[in-house]
């Protein structure tokens, strides 16, 4: 029998060959690449968005500590010095008396408090008492603590900022029942035995604060 010519049938050239597209030549076609593409392009300008946001909120939670810390150290400063408080009156540089506590409004640029306190620690034995005038101040949007070198006849060390980002800065002092807004006691070794402290700052508005002076610690 002659043989018959199966034509390009299941194993033909037709199937397999050079020009066929059997199962061992398949492969994307150029929609199926694109929309690979697509996908993988989504992916990962998701997870790129997802690791952005991860970064702005822990820098934003970064900051809101950094502001809530220097809110409690603003808070631990006045607590330490205002406690100590002691009715020292002192003399200025001309040799004027000074009363021993000032308390102003706040207002930028004047002094806002000043008074002598005590437990000034003396580590390296310096020839110096205990007690230490200090001041507070706001100045440009900054509240500055400033020191003395000695009780009488000295001028004021260099600023300490203990907070920046100030708006504004308000005093108020209170003896017994009553709440003055300005400190000018009529004994000038006199203290007032609560300070409030109400300091206005963008983040958290006013935050309003209340120490207790002296003995009244």
């Amino acid at each position: 029998m002659p043989p018959r010519d199966i034509g390009p049938g299941r194993n033909g050239p037709g199937r397999n060959g050079p020009s066929g597209n059997g199962p061992g030549e398949a492969g994307f076609t150029l929609i199926e690449l694109m929309v690979s593409l697509l996908i993988f392009g989504m992916l990962a300008a998701a997870g790129v968005g997802l690791l952005s946001f991860s970064v702005r909120a822990q820098a934003a939670s970064t900051e809101r500590l950094n502001e809530v810390a220097a809110i409690e150290r603003v808070r631990a400063i006045l607590t330490s010095d205002l406690a100590q408080a002691a009715p020292r009156i002192t003399r200025d540089d001309r040799g004027e008396r000074v009363p021993a506590f000032a308390g102003g409004t706040g207002s930028p640029g004047e002094p806002a408090l000043a008074f002598v306190r005590r437990g000034w620690s003396n580590s390296e034995d310096a020839p110096r008492a205990s007690l230490q005038k200090v001041e507070y101040r706001l100045v440009d949007g900054r509240v500055e603590r400033r020191a003395f070198p000695m009780l009488d006849g000295a001028a004021i060390g260099p600023p300490a900022v203990i907070l920046s980002g100030v708006r504004s800065l308000r005093l108020r002092y209170r003896v017994g029942p009553d709440w003055h807004d300005r400190w000018d006691p009529t004994q000038p070794d006199a203290l007032p035995q609560v300070v409030e402290v109400v300091i206005e700052v963008p983040r958290f508005g006013e935050v309003r604060q209340l120490f207790l002076t002296g003995t009244g610690a």
